[in-house]
């Protein structure tokens, strides 16, 4: 099994920081939403933000979680919500399933051998399901917070594109998003060496500068971004 890369005190900062960002959290999820089918899984839940947010449109809905201290706190938040089951997951794994998708958000950058752990998801998933993932973009970008975080790459379009193809998937859908995200989180992480937790940095970037940009990438797909989106079915 693959180890639980990066400081796992810094990942629960950045999932907390993170958690407060709640309109860059429901656009990410309503991207995924017309992909998933009837029963998804979710691969690396967290501390369950998107779990709790996707859950509220599936009759079922599986959350996953490698770490086990995180694993606890997942299972105590979903204790209450009965359509979400849990379920301790490392990728890769040997496991089949009968899953409708398997959505993935910024997780596939904490593994080594990304194409395996691709493959693994492919085999959680039925045929003619799909495979969402959101990954962080642009290697120009990595920083301290990603070397701390276990972030093991950061990725365009390009190299998606291949590591999916690599793994039998067809692509589907690929795209950047969040431009002016990446030029913030450029600017905060890798020139004044902040830490994206909660605080005003996030609160701002959240109220005002992220509706502008969803608006704008509504309407025309920004050539780069703070993160890359890729759907890809299972053959």
């Amino acid at each position: 099994m693959t180890q639980i890369t990066g400081d796992q005190r810094v990942q629960s900062e950045v999932l907390e920081g993170l958690a407060t960002a709640v309109n860059h959290r429901r656009w990410f999820v309503n991207l995924a939403i017309p992909h998933l089918g009837d029963n998804p899984i979710e691969i690396g839940s967290g501390l369950g933000d998107y779990a709790l947010e996707w859950a509220k449109h599936f009759d079922r809905f599986t959350a996953t979680e490698a770490d086990p201290d995180r694993l606890v706190l997942l299972k105590e938040r979903m204790s209450a919500v009965p359509n979400v089951e849990v379920r301790q997951m490392l990728l890769p794994h040997s496991e089949h399933g009968d899953y409708s998708a398997a959505v993935s958000y910024n997780v596939l950058e904490h593994i080594e051998d990304h194409v395996e752990a691709l493959q693994s998801m492919r085999d959680l998933v039925r045929p003619g399901g799909k495979i969402v993932l959101i990954v962080p973009a642009f290697p120009f970008a990595m920083s301290p917070v990603d070397i701390a975080t276990g972030h093991v790459r950061r990725y365009t379009k390009k190299t998606m594109r291949a590591a999916l193809e690599d793994a039998g998937l067809t692509v589907e859908k690929l795209h950047y998003a969040n431009a002016l995200g990446l030029i913030g989180y450029y600017m905060a992480t890798s020139v004044f060496k902040l830490t994206p937790k909660e605080g005003p940095m996030v609160k701002v970037y959240d109220t005002l500068v992220l509706p502008t940009t969803k608006a704008a990438e509504s309407l025309v797909r920004p050539p780069f971004g703070q993160s890359v989106f890729a759907v890809a079915r299972v053959p």
